[in-house]
């Protein structure tokens, strides 16, 4: 590891100023991906601005029918909010399902999707509850956030404030995850918003991804069986833990269970 500045500012002002002030500048959320990168060499930045004391960050609220989660809410924060369960009680089941218990303690649900690994639950979240990623900008619709590999639509120094997530009729999230690490080979969310269904899929693809298919499928018959014989077209990852043939398959079954699931 390289040496570097550390800051703990206390407020968004200060940690937008000390980024603003410094040279090579990064924020640090809960680690779990900076720190390895940092041990390893693979990251320098001149200054580390520690957004942890920062309870404006934290908080989980509800206004009317919209759930508020600020980008320092921990997974679990997430997983048991009584908030979260009387609102969108599928995010609070996706979050008790991340990693282990030291990993739910220290993670955050901004710094994953702020990362936007193509193996992590939260993208999928946020994309299938159409929710709105809020910074010290702008707000912007998760349609248009989530671009490629560990690449979204923030801008240098752009810093994520957290989400907005409109009432949702009916939601799953079923996941098959790696049994070593937790992280989604396939995952899927299937959320009925505004009358219209909503299938994101993450694992299976560099980012993640709509199904577009699945969804006009189940717009016009919301069963399992609508989606016999639908195979998503993507550019599927092959690694150790399965081919893209598999992820393919995967897709399908895990939309079939979250269909499933729904209708109890």
């Amino acid at each position: 590891m390289y040496d570097f500045n550390y800051h703990q500012p206390e407020t968004v002002e200060a940690a937008i100023n000390c980024y603003a002030e410094s040279e090579d500048p990064i924020y640090l959320a809960g680690g779990h991906t900076l720190i390895p990168s940092m041990k390893q060499r693979l990251r320098a930045p001149t200054d580390v601005i520690d957004l942890s004391q920062i309870p404006d960050l934290q908080s989980i609220s509800a206004e009317g029918e919209t759930l508020k989660i600020g980008a320092l809410a921990r997974h679990a924060d997430v997983a048991k909010s009584a908030v979260v369960a009387a609102t969108t009680p599928v995010l609070g089941r996706l979050a008790s399902g991340i990693g282990d218990r030291q990993v739910r303690h220290r993670g955050t649900m901004g710094g994953s999707v702020a990362n936007n690994d193509p193996a992590a639950d939260y993208p999928a979240g946020v994309l299938g509850l159409n929710a709105t990623v809020n910074t010290n900008k702008r707000s912007i619709p998760a349609d248009e956030f989530f671009v490629d590999m560990f690449e979204t639509a923030l801008e240098e120094g752009e810093l994520l404030m957290g989400f907005s997530i409109p009432r949702v009729q009916n939601a799953s999230y079923q996941k098959f995850a790696n049994p070593a690490s937790r992280y989604a080979m396939v995952g899927v969310m299937v959320a009925v918003v505004d009358d219209a269904v909503r299938v994101a899929i993450t694992g299976a693809a560099a980012c993640v991804f709509r199904a577009t298919e699945m969804e006009d499928r189940l717009n016009e018959s919301f069963d399992a069986s609508a989606l016999d014989g639908v195979l998503c077209d993507a550019s599927f990852n092959h690694d150790i833990h399965a081919s893209a043939e598999y992820r393919q398959h995967l897709c399908t079954v895990m939309a079939k269970r979250a269909v499933a699931d729904i209708n109890g």
